[in-house]
């Protein structure tokens, strides 16, 4: 039987393996939880004269320091003052130097949004007139590279290391007491809070590099780690790492003066001291994700950080709970039925509160239909509710394999007792001889027989391991439950990294409304005949932008040949006959053969107006023609 089950384990093993590195793969290039959705000057504009500073607008708050934003010249060097200052509603600017000469100008920014993740990019304008420029920008993003690669390793090594603690000890807990004395299921919950220990710590001192320069070099650079200490998630890392120290402690008592206690009032009390500690230690865990990631930015934070340690906490007590039952139905001698039974129970009530908090989180975080299918955060969320929907049917096995476990308790524990009494009864036979072997003199031979038992007893106990059909169905199926869960973890983890697809509608709304112009610029165009010798042409008036307030009107005179006409005046007239507004006078001034302009020209309201243009091409000689056009 064990022969049977073992390659078709492997098997599945790779597959899941392969699966994972997949959605790995998928999930590595980050996308920026903060974008940028204006600028002034904007990205590729011209203006006239330098501006003193530079300004930029997220789609969220984020965190910047001095030398965030950096502005260079053609020649690349910096020309802003370095200090960054905050102008509200997630504006920020940096002070540019005087007397800035002309040519294009790059503008790059690194800043760290507001649920951890690093955002950077570049854009250019120009002064005058674009130039070449020297500036030479690193393809390399915000978050990237091997540091970045690093960083999030780290940060899946730490989701399973907090899954396999917390979910263990619970199991232990609340369904297995005796499991508390078995050595595998110790090492289980050891192991998962090594695991999250040394990810927290690399990811204290990756920080730095990570939301920085994303130099190797930099890792244990003191002075970035000090700066790290000062941020929201700087002080969410040292907070799980003092609630590891007190788990540690928790650990020590659990697989210690717990296992070892008889008397049953003071085991009961010491349980209910245990599970106050450990769960307090496992929501200040939990907490210091929400505080920091998604769940502490965006609608609704006071909501959502509280559903997000109990989701936590729910993917805990099934995945950790299920890996250490994992752990137990192969490696154990021996199982309780009613402790497999508990565990379903826990594992149903986790499902439910996985569904609740998880409904939440996604309304939360998707907005809108659309965003489920269209963004990737929307997508990884299909992945993980599919695997969701398979892993509570393989589930659903379980419980079935765990029912017919407790159907028949009895027969299971007189299979174990008569398994310990012949082991009992060969360990008797086996003692003489070694005792005469040694009282022998012959030491070496007694070490060998004595390894030889050992060995013979660990092959009795994983026969009697497979020999109950209902023991191995469970096993099975709980294998496979397990092997699903390493992926959906690997995808929730995946899920914390993506760009939330709300931010990503939200951006884009932002990006589209700053891109588009207020109004069009409106030209019209109307050809004019004043009667007198050589007195044809067309006028053609240019209102930029065309909206209320202040424009910058143009008109120029040309000839039927459309070569500039020089006449000596040009006057405009504009009214808004529905709202009885003007006619409001225009002289422009003169500064071209042809070309005439005015600035400042002020346009109190929208509506069609009527815009006439006088044109007078000699002495005695002169016409108004006009149109009618919409403005603002």
């Amino acid at each position: 039987m064990r022969q049977a089950i073992a390659p078709r384990a492997r098997i599945l093993l790779l597959l899941l393996l392969a699966v994972t590195g997949a959605l790995f793969a998928q999930a590595a290039p980050v996308s920026a939880h903060a974008a940028l959705t204006g600028s002034d000057p904007q990205q590729g504009a011209v203006v006239e004269q330098a501006p003193s500073q530079v300004s930029l607008t997220f789609s969220e708050k984020v965190a910047m320091s001095d030398g965030s934003v950096r502005v260079l010249d053609p020649k690349g060097k910096q020309v802003d003052e370095g200090k960054t200052t905050e102008l509200g509603s997630n504006t920020y600017a940096v002070n540019l130097h005087e007397g800035l000469p002309d040519g294009t100008f790059t503008v790059v920014y690194q800043v760290v949004s507001a649920d951890s993740h690093p955002v950077s990019g570049a854009f250019t304008f120009s002064v005058g007139a674009p130039s070449k420029t020297s500036v030479a920008l690193s393809d390399q993003e915000a978050g990237g590279g091997v540091v970045g690669g690093l960083y999030g390793f780290a940060r899946y090594v730490a989701y399973a290391g907090f899954t396999l603690f917390v979910g263990g000890a619970a199991f232990v807990l609340a369904c297995w007491q005796r499991g508390a004395g078995v050595r595998p299921v110790q090492r289980l919950v050891v192991s998962g809070w090594i695991a999250l220990t040394a990810a927290t710590l690399a990811m204290l001192l990756l920080r730095g590099s990570y939301a920085g320069s994303g130099k190797v070099g930099d890792i244990f650079d003191l002075s970035l780690l000090s700066q790290v200490l000062e941020t929201k998630t700087g002080a969410a890392l040292v907070s799980r790492l003092l609630l590891l120290a007190a788990g540690a402690l928790f650990i020590a008592v659990l697989f210690g003066a717990f296992e070892k206690r008889e008397d049953e009032k003071e085991r009961q009390d010491l349980t209910f001291g245990l599970a106050v500690g450990g769960f307090v230690v496992a929501a200040g865990l939990a907490a210091t994700w929400a505080l920091a990631e998604h769940a502490s930015t965006g609608i609704q934070t006071g909501i959502a950080m509280p559903v997000d340690v109990l989701h936590l906490l729910a993917v805990a007590a099934w995945l950790g709970g299920l890996s250490a039952l994992l752990v137990a139905l192969y490696r154990a001698p021996s199982i309780e039925a009613s402790a497999v039974r508990r565990f379903s129970g826990v594992a149903f009530g986790s499902v439910a509160v996985l569904a609740a908090t998880g409904i939440y989180q996604s309304w939360r975080q998707l907005g809108s239909w659309s965003a489920l299918t269209g963004t990737s955060y929307g997508q990884l969320l299909l992945v993980k509710i599919g695997l969701v929907a398979v892993l509570v049917g393989i589930a659903w096995i379980s419980r079935r394999w765990t029912a017919r476990l407790t159907s028949a308790p009895e027969a299971v524990q007189d299979s174990d007792d008569s398994e310990e009494s012949e082991d009992a009864e060969e360990r008797t036979d086996e003692k003489e001889p070694a005792a005469a072997q040694v009282g022998g003199g012959d030491r070496k031979r007694a070490a060998q027989l004595a390894r030889q038992r050992a060995a013979v007893v660990t092959a009795r106990e994983k026969r009697a391991r497979d020999a109950d059909p209902r023991r191995s169905g469970l096993r099975r199926s709980v294998l496979a439950e397990a092997g699903v869960a390493v992926v959906v973890l690997a995808v929730t983890t995946a899920l914390t990294s993506a760009e939330p697809g709300r931010t990503v509608e939200d951006a884009k709304a932002a990006t589209a409304a700053a891109s588009q112009p207020e109004s069009a610029a409106l030209s019209l165009e109307m050809p004019f005949d004043t009667g007198g010798q050589d007195g044809k042409g067309i006028a053609r008036l240019e209102l930029d932008p065309a909206r209320v307030g202040g424009n910058d009107m143009h008109v120029y005179v040309e000839r039927p040949n459309g070569r500039a006409f020089d006449i000596p005046e040009v006057k405009v007239a504009l009214t808004l006959e529905e709202k009885d507004i003007g006619p409001l006078s225009v002289v422009p001034d003169r500064i071209a053969t042809g070309h005439w302009t005015a600035t400042g020209v002020q346009i109190p309201m929208t509506g069609n107006w009527n815009i006439e243009v006088t044109v007078r091409t000699s002495d005695i000689d002169q016409v108004t023609v006009d149109k009618n056009a919409q403005i603002g």
